[in-house]
């Protein structure tokens, strides 16, 4: 299958990286502010156009510009992570200052760092008037890092979908085509197995494999975190139904912190899902959820995937242990209730086969659309007699595309809070079958009558 590309958007803080992130994905993810550093983690976004798909990375600044060096050199490193693994690499430039120290410094970072084959797009920003553009351009050249070199106003709107275009036509330059995936398209579902690096991932597709694909084309396993370099396609038929795999594990080398191999483990993930149609999250039995298990978990649910969580090793604990631990896990992932827990062991294969069934009912409750009837029929039950307010909603309706999204058209979509939509969602998910997947609501300004 065709890898989906990353771009990376590189810079010193404060260059409006988040504000361009925000333009080219059309939706505010990443929080804005006047504050250098306040974009900690990296946050991603899948990019459509007609040409080509690309997986858009926002980073937080390199370069300093903050009083926590601490928490600098934490994203710093992330930054550096990002970058090692980007296809292309907007670098970000403030064009109402002159460049400055950081500006330098980052430029020579991407010269010491990125792949040698690895495109640098020089993103001047803040670009609202000609003349910043044209005091501004003339000094990239002295970065010495592109004579690619693109002005835009994230704010107002100008220049973004040029550098759209030089992105896709760079991308394509690079032989990135668009990403048809036919083993989907012909129904059957991509599954990413995600979780940190050494919690079995490896183990548990080998154990799905037949005996004779195992002996041909087993995957890599080590108690060494890190073994899987790269995401994996396998190809798994079972009960005349077919699979597809992908093992993410993947840290590029030894040696590395223990944040770094969490980080590395995360963009992975990142990469995967954007790809997947369900997350498998792998959790060992013998160790509790951690910060990282919980931001994996997030991206499944925020990526609108379908989530099943496996609980590997499970043959480590008996009798009561067992369903202390799944009680345990659901109760450290409240926002993953809807999960399936599957306790099992890829050593024994205890529990392993179970998914199989799983990930059907998944994949059919992921796509489920109700009927408009019933939909409104349930609507109305479920605010009856209760004190709404704001979301008394004129009409509901479901969205075309997965994950099932609910559409509410109200007076006042800023009077509506998040109870109320999470008391819908309980509701609706005790009369209808959504095991398996998040679900979505969307609230819009209903139009006046007459």
């Amino acid at each position: 299958m065709p890898k989906l590309p990353t771009v990376a958007i590189i810079g010193r803080p404060n260059t409006g990286k988040s504000t361009l992130f925000n333009r080219l994905a059309g939706a505010r993810k990443a929080i804005e502010s006047a504050i250098p550093g306040t974009t900690r983690d990296h946050i991603a976004s899948r990019i459509e156009t007609p040409d080509l798909d690309f997986l858009l990375l926002d980073t937080g600044g390199m370069g300093g510009g903050t009083d926590d060096k601490a928490f600098e050199a934490d994203v710093h490193r992330q930054s550096l992570l990002a970058l090692e693994n980007a296809d292309l690499i907007l670098f970000t430039v403030n064009a109402k200052e002159a460049l400055t120290k950081s500006d330098f410094e980052v430029a020579e970072l991407l010269r010491k760092n990125r792949k040698a084959h690895v495109p640098v797009i020089i993103v001047m920003t803040k670009c609202d008037a000609q003349k910043f553009a044209d005091e501004t351009q003339a000094e990239c050249f002295r970065l010495g890092v592109s004579k690619d070199i693109v002005p835009v106003s994230a704010t107002h709107n100008i220049g973004t979908e040029d550098l759209t275009k030089v992105i896709v036509k760079t991308l394509k330059g690079l032989h990135f085509q668009k990403v048809h995936d036919t083993a989907v398209a012909a129904g059957a579902p991509k599954i990413a197995i995600i979780g940190k690096p050494n919690v079995g991932k490896s183990s548990i597709i080998n154990a799905f494999m037949s005996d004779p694909q195992r002996k041909v084309s087993p995957l890599l396993v080590s108690p060494v975190p890190g073994t899987t370099r790269d995401a994996v396609d396998t190809s798994i038929r079972f009960h005349d139904r077919d699979y597809v795999f992908v093992d993410t594990a993947g840290i590029k080398r030894r040696g590395q912190t223990d944040r770094d191999i969490e980080t590395f483990a995360y963009l992975r993930s990142i990469r995967a899902l954007e790809e997947s149609d369900i997350a498998v999250l792998v959790l060992p039995a013998e160790e509790t959820v951690s910060h990282v298990d919980k931001r994996i978990a997030g991206l499944a649910v925020e990526s609108g995937k379908g989530l099943i969580i496996l609980i590997n090793k499970i043959d480590l604990l008996k009798g009561e242990k067992r369903l202390e631990k799944v009680a345990e896990i659901r109760a450290q992932l409240p926002f993953c209730r809807f999960a399936p827990v599957i306790p099992c062991s890829a050593l024994s294969r205890d529990g392993l086969l179970k998914i199989f069934d799983v990930i059907g009912t998944v994949q059919t409750n992921r796509s489920r659309r109700i009927p408009i009837k019933d939909l409104r029929a349930w609507y109305a039950d479920a605010i009856y007699g209760r004190p709404m307010g704001a979301l008394r909603a004129k009409y509901i309706t479901q969205a075309e595309d997965p994950p099932p999204t609910f559409v509410l058209f109200v007076k006042d979509p800023k009077a509506v809070r998040s109870s109320q939509l999470k008391y819908l969602e309980n509701s609706l998910r005790s009369l209808f079958a959504f095991e398996g997947t998040p679900i979505r609501w969307v609230t819009k300004k209903a139009r006046k009558e007459g």
